[in-house]
């Protein structure tokens, strides 16, 4: 037999040195292996619950249409610092008295942050001019907590328990509506839970329990133009915030006063503004 050239036994053991990394059989590597692949339906099943639960939020987030004119109960209401009304419903915003929903987290961007947002409980804009920090904020409520916001921008240390901010008022509240003298015997927030009714003194911190027995539970409140409006479901009644008395006939309906809906006798007038929407019809 002839001599082997050194090349052709040189060249095995080249390709020897690679298969040791190619097919690893140490012990430690394939219990490793093991692991990693008994572990991979599982992370692969997380991702996916992951990406369903945001997707979901998401779709809930935009898909809703909502029409004021088809009857909303609002959630809450409250007026900016520029005197523009703000009807919550949900997740979504109306903005004045016409105009379509948006999304509440697009002017108030740490209502979801903070508490993945399903609706805002109650809001209303302090009045309280001896006390600049509060005078013209604006506060939401959410559940226990409570947001404060000065030209759409949450204030610093908040959000807060509602219980820090305003000792003895209770929460997961239906309504809230501010207050300020001589309409109220000193400048107050007036609370809603139920039956029960708060009147909270802003400077003294002191809280007086009151009983509205001719006014209906409201789910929302709302004090425009120097009256005091009470809604439940789509209707509306005015009421006196120091006694809760309702003179006239009331409950009248939302969609008539406070919404521009075609169908709706009110707005079938020349109306020239917003504002005159109320102090036309609701004297």
């Amino acid at each position: 037999v002839g001599a082997v050239p050194a090349s052709t036994l040189v060249r095995p053991l080249m390709l020897q040195q690679p298969l040791r990394y190619l097919l690893p059989c140490s012990p430690t590597y394939w219990i490793r292996g093991q692991v990693v692949m008994k572990l991979l339906p599982h992370i692969l099943f997380i991702c996916l619950a992951l990406a369903l639960t945001w997707a979901q939020d998401h779709h809930q987030h935009h898909a809703a249409v909502l029409d004021r004119c088809k009857g909303l109960e609002m959630d809450a209401v409250a007026v900016n610092e520029e005197g523009i009304p703000y009807f919550f419903k949900g997740d979504h915003l109306f903005k004045g008295f016409h105009g379509k929903a948006e999304l509440s987290n697009g002017s108030f961007s740490e209502l979801d942050d903070h508490h993945h947002l399903g609706h805002v409980d109650a809001a209303f804009r302090m009045h309280y001019e001896d006390d600049p920090t509060h005078h013209d904020h604006m506060f939401f409520f959410l559940d226990n907590k409570v947001f404060r916001y000065y030209q759409h921008k949450l204030e610093a240390g908040y959000p807060k328990d509602i219980s820090e901010v305003f000792p003895g008022i209770p929460d997961h509240l239906d309504a809230a509506v501010e207050c300020p003298k001589p309409e109220c015997d000193e400048d107050s927030v007036i609370f809603f839970k139920k039956d029960d009714i708060y009147h909270y003194n802003v400077k003294t911190k002191a809280v007086e329990k009151k009983e509205f027995a001719s006014m209906p539970n409201c789910t929302s409140a709302f004090r425009f133009m120097e009256h005091y409006y009470c809604f439940h479901g789509h209707m509306f009644s005015k009421f006196d915030p120091k006694t809760g008395d309702v003179h006239g006939k009331y409950p009248k309906e939302a969609r008539d006063y406070f919404m521009r809906c075609s169908k709706f006798s009110k707005w079938k007038r020349d109306v020239s503004s917003d504002a005159c929407c109320c102090t036309n019809y609701l004297q």
